[in-house]
């Protein structure tokens, strides 16, 4: 069936009118995650895929389907096609949530304040979970946007805060912060922590992703490179989209012209060793397609997981993502809750360089040719990744929404044939 949808003003409020299986409906249509227009966007069946980011909504309902948003959209009633205009102030709409069960004993602990812990907590409580939920981070901060410290100068920790202390009150979310795990003793299901504390689980998520290298240091301190040890970044200053100084945690303050966030990784699993929990050559902890490790109740989500990709059939990968991240944390949750669920996200990416967002999705590992439209010279084009005569990733500059039109045919297991990628008819692409 054909979905069509269109941007429609009420009462100075953007609406999204949709018609998706002989069903008209109204969803907000500034996507939760950054605010774009979904009518700039992707539909298919009754998803509404962002241009921007990949986020997905139900166009029935309005419901997050995939990150990065984190948030639903308000969904507008309709009488003879005219809304209902006290429901047009809301431009998010959180899922209900329940709260803890007094009585219920069971206890679900989550290792890492990132985004798959944040995830899997709303998911356990949207799902009526109602044990104990406990997060605990070695972070000071509460769950935050990562991804605007490597896109936005001039941050500041509590505008990227996901969800203020409040809501974790709210909805019976323990959370720890400045608590690290030091081992986890899957026979007797506990965990002991830096401060000497043990607490028991019944079911455990491992999501504390990884850190810096320090492996180049030695030989750069011999070519007078400078090295602030056990430094946090506060701020990054600057006029004009250009860095002007660094400021640290310690209240130093470090000119800079340039600034280069390029330090390499290394999991936080130390804690794991002498575990039974199953790890790969390089400490990465692997799962399968449910999120589950080689250990009952024990779950690992994030960037410390090695996991099979559904689109790549089946291949073990790591991929250290927001969205990705995202997802494990809700596929975690629903196995937590023996609602059987399989990862089938489709990775999207996104970066900004001078102003400028390039857009990815898929897994291009392994591409054998690129088919491109347009050219880089005219800063618009979009390269599709060919392999085994299909498309595996494709990445974007000012050609919105393909990117998100390419997800959509992967994640829904719909071969991109080298010869439709290579066509003029560019129609399947939905672009604007």
């Amino acid at each position: 069936l054909i979905c069509v949808m269109k941007e429609v003003e009420v009462g100075h409020h953007s609406v999204l009118l949709t018609r998706c299986e002989g069903k008209y409906s109204a969803i907000g249509n500034q996507c939760t995650h950054y605010g774009a227009p979904l009518s700039k966007g992707v539909i298919t069946g009754h998803t509404v895929r962002c241009p921007w980011h990949g986020a997905c909504f139900n166009a029935h309902t309005g419901d997050l389907e995939e990150f990065p948003g984190i948030d639903c959209l308000p969904f507008h009633v309709i009488v003879c096609f005219f809304f209902m205009i006290q429901t047009l102030r809301q431009e998010k709409r959180l899922k209900n949530m329940g709260v803890a069960t007094p009585g219920d004993t069971r206890t679900i602990l989550l290792l890492g304040g990132g985004a798959a812990s944040l995830i899997c907590a709303e998911i356990l409580r949207q799902e009526n979970y109602g044990g104990r939920i406990i997060m605990a981070s070695r972070d000071e901060l509460l769950p935050y946007d990562k991804t605007r410290l490597s896109k936005v100068m001039n941050v500041e920790s509590d505008t990227i805060v996901l969800r203020r202390m409040e809501f974790f009150h709210r909805y019976d979310i323990e959370v720890w912060l400045r608590k690290e795990a030091r081992a986890v003793d899957t026979d007797k299901k506990t965990v002991t922590f830096d401060d000497g504390s043990v607490q028991s689980y019944d079911q455990l998520l491992i999501s504390t992703g990884c850190r810096y290298t320090q492996n180049t240091q030695c030989m750069l301190s011999e070519k007078n490179v400078k090295f602030y040890m056990n430094a946090n970044v506060t701020e990054v200053r600057g006029a004009d989209g250009k860095v002007k100084e660094i400021v640290l945690k310690s209240g130093d303050v470090i000119p800079a012209d340039v600034l280069i966030v390029g330090i390499g990784i290394k999991p936080n699993s130390e804690y794991l060793k002498g575990s039974k929990i199953h790890m790969d050559s390089k400490n990465f902890v692997t799962v399968d397609k449910y999120m589950r490790t080689n250990v009952p109740d024990v779950y690992c989500a994030g960037d410390l997981a090695t996991f099979p990709l559904m689109m790549a059939k089946g291949q073990l990968v790591n991929i250290g993502h927001w969205q990705m991240a995202q997802a494990h944390g809700r596929i975690a949750a629903l196995n937590m809750l023996n609602r059987q669920t399989e990862l089938s996200s489709v990775p999207f990416y996104w970066t900004v360089l001078l102003g400028k967002t390039i857009r990815y999705a898929g897994y291009g590992e392994g591409y054998t040719e690129i088919v491109m439209k347009g050219n880089f010279e005219d800063k618009k084009f979009l390269a599709l990744y060919i392999k085994e005569d299909r498309v595996i990733a494709a990445a974007s500059l000012n050609f919105d929404p393909a990117v998100s039109a390419v997800a959509e045919r992967l994640v829904s297991g719909k071969v991109i044939s080298k010869e439709e990628a290579a066509s003029d008819d560019l129609s399947w692409l939905q672009l604007s």
